[in-house]
């Protein structure tokens, strides 16, 4: 009896949390799962899938190829609508008038307050002890049916890879989805780029001297004691190494070249006085690597400080004065959060500053285009936005009803985390909103999160964020982690990365997390840093297969995950892994793009459609001993078998069954 209450203690509390993120992800119109969606509302049928046609996408070349990229799919014209913040947050009013009377267009979007108690509820379940105990143990059942789905199944999944012409895992689509453009080179790349700038463009002017005088690429070396035959990739000192564990200060000083922090200023930004154009050069040769290898894709963040409303204008016109451009890339916005340091240099004058320097050009650019004409143009390529720094840096958590709005936030103190990404959010609902109605393309919110720190951390981003970064507190929290299974959160794992700053390789829990069914995929972060080789996501995959002994089929698994959490345009996820990837089970797989089995598929959604019936009250009653434990008990293992494709995806109860069910919930 004691048992079947913490069942339902758990589902009512499960199911909550499931709704609070729904709420969350449609406002901001960000995804949200059709299974855990249906489950959650207690709809037990696909409605009308029945009748929805198998799409079928044959790009015999290619994906779509974008021969002018430079040109607007939807042009839009300017508006009178005008602009406010106010408690830093956007006011969009339809013109001057209704700004006179502060009577702003009405967006939806979480207050203040409500997302605070919603945070408060969160903290609450992490710390309950049935919940973590029923947490816990739904995961460590969900390892166990893996191994024993593993050891039936793992020869049938290589034969059906193996009756696929023309696909293994070099030749299926792959995303590194966390991967910063300042270093998304390797180290041996970036010498080999700076000799042959220093011996082509010798007498260009790059800079100026501490005296105020002009410096060229020549002058600033000699000022180093430095020639182009003495520079090596022990001098460029760039490459991650024992000291940099735990040691983020030093971490981040290995961004400069020689320990040169102008050496960083030419090569590695955007806005510096050749207007960034050795960057581009550099940008555009890995580019370029990634277009020949055909099968590899990026999505490249780049930095926007707030330090004042010119970055965004800036940094458009880099990139399309340089043409910067590859159809397999996609940009990500990262902001640093370091407000304390612009503030204790009389940079901004509080945090509302911050955040206009940060949002207010791109709503100029979706109300009044003209005003910002490379930047209305560059934002087609611009996927979302990061949220980076340090997060095992000291911070005050402490984010309630006290804590002031960021037009009365002027400590030289750095928020909470989970202030910055509330009011990084709720700019960004409102921008998705406005922008939907202009017919312009949206945003999503992908930050670096659970890397260390607090674990409120992983509240924020399961609320507020589409996918995270990294993720490593996950196997602390094992109610947190059982909701991002549930939610079916992406994560961008780096283990690499982990190994050189805070958590040593073999104890990376991404083989476990992959196990259990979370989305999880392997980026790269920083090849400049970690990586050795010239195709650095390769890199990544070879060492995790070989320290964990992956399958052919995890690969691929965690290749088809990579493109699901990206966000490439509809048509290009069509070619990468099959047109019907949006629908739900086997229906959604191709093998023959993805080279992922339909078994394998089916495990996985059969195992989230039991996992979320454990919610369901009327699921909660005990029942008999599964199919599965009564094969097993009549010696009739063999007679598990995979559910034709042909089968619709409603009959997945009767799957999960045939591929390996295990329990039910109630044991």
């Amino acid at each position: 009896m004691e048992e079947h209450e913490d069942l339902h203690h758990a589902a009512k509390h499960l199911t909550k949390a499931l709704k609070l993120r729904e709420k969350y992800m449609d406002m901001s119109s960000q995804s949200f799962p059709s299974v855990t969606r249906r489950h959650i509302h207690r709809r037990h049928s696909i409605i009308d899938d029945k009748n929805i046609p198998i799409e079928s996408v044959n790009h015999e070349i290619g994906p779509p190829q974008n021969k002018n990229p430079w040109q607007l799919k939807h042009p839009v014209e300017d508006t009178g609508m005008q602009l406010k913040m106010v408690k830093g947050i956007m006011n969009v009013y339809e013109n001057s008038q209704q700004l006179e009377k502060s009577n702003p267009i009405t967006f939806r979007y979480p207050t203040k307050d409500e997302f605070i108690d919603d945070v408060k509820h969160m903290c609450y379940m992490i710390t309950d002890g049935p919940l973590k105990s029923f947490c816990y143990r739904r995961l460590c059942y969900l390892s166990s049916k893996y191994q024993l789905y593993a050891l039936l199944n793992e020869m049938r999944e290589l034969a059906a890879q193996r009756a696929v012409s023309h696909r293994d895992f070099y030749n299926i689509r792959k995303v590194d989805t966390h991967v910063h453009a300042a270093s998304c080179m390797n180290q041996k790349h970036l010498l080999r780029f700076i000799k042959k700038t220093l011996k082509a463009n010798k007498d260009d002017v790059v800079c100026k001297g501490s005296d105020g005088n002009l410096m060229t690429l020549e002058e600033v070396f000699k000022s180093l004691n430095i020639s182009s035959y003495d520079l090596s990739v022990d001098m460029l000192d760039v490459h991650a190494d024992r000291n940099t564990f735990h040691r983020f200060d030093k971490f981040n000083a290995k961004y400069n070249p020689i320990g040169e922090s102008r050496l960083r200023e030419i090569f590695l930004k955007t806005d510096n006085y050749v207007q960034g154009k050795y960057f581009a050069q550099i940008l555009k040769e890995v580019l370029y690597d990634l277009d020949e290898s055909k099968y590899q894709n990026a999505e490249l963040r780049l930095s926007i400080y707030g330090r004042n409303m010119n970055e965004w204008d800036n940094l458009a016109k880099w990139a399309i004065n340089n043409d910067v451009y590859s159809d397999n890339l996609r940009w990500l916005i990262q902001i640093p959060r370091i407000y304390d340091i612009y503030k204790t240099n009389n940079m901004v004058e509080n945090f509302q500053n911050f955040l206009e320097n940060i949002f207010t050009p791109l709503f100029e650019a979706t109300v009044r285009p003209a005003s910002h004409p490379e930047l209305n143009i560059w934002l087609q390529y611009v996927s979302g936005f990061d949220s980076v720094d340090d997060e095992s840096k000291h911070e005050n958590p402490l984010f309630d009803l006290s804590t002031p709005t960021p037009d009365c936030w002027q400590d030289e103190e750095n928020p909470p985390y989970n202030y910055y990404l509330y009011y990084m959010y709720a700019n960004m609902t409102v921008l998705n909103q406005l922008r939907a109605e202009r017919g312009l393309n949206k945003f999503v919110f992908r930050p670096h999160c659970g890397e260390a720190g607090n674990v409120q951390h992983l509240i924020g981003g399961y609320l507020l964020s589409q996918n995270i970064s990294h993720g490593l507190l996950l196997r602390k929290v094992p109610v947190m982690q059982y909701l991002y299974y549930l939610a079916q959160i992406g994560i961008a794992m780096s283990p690499l990365s982990n190994n050189s700053l805070f958590l040593n390789y073999h104890r990376n829990p991404l083989p476990e997390f992959l196990c259990r069914g979370l989305i999880v995929s392997l980026s790269t972060d920083d090849p400049l840093q970690f990586h050795f080789t010239k195709e650095p996501l390769m890199e990544e995959y070879s060492i995790a297969a070989q320290v964990w002994k992956l399958s052919s089929c995890d690969m691929c698994e965690l290749a088809r995950n990579s493109v699901l959490m990206s966000d490439f345009p509809h048509e290009v996820k069509q070619h990468f892994i099959g047109a019907n990837y949006t629908r739900e089970g086997v229906m959604s797989n191709d093998i023959k793009r993805t080279n992922v089995p339909d078994i394998r598929v089916g495990y996985r959604y059969d195992t989230l459609c039991e996992e979320l019936k454990v919610l369901i009250p009327q699921q909660l009653q005990p029942q008999g001993p599964s199919p599965m434990i009564e094969r097993l008990c009549n010696g009739k293992e063999d007679e598990l078998q995979v559910s034709q494709k042909s089968t619709h995806s409603d009959t997945s109860t009767e799957k999960s069954s045939e591929i390996c069910s295990g329990e039910n919930g109630q044991r």
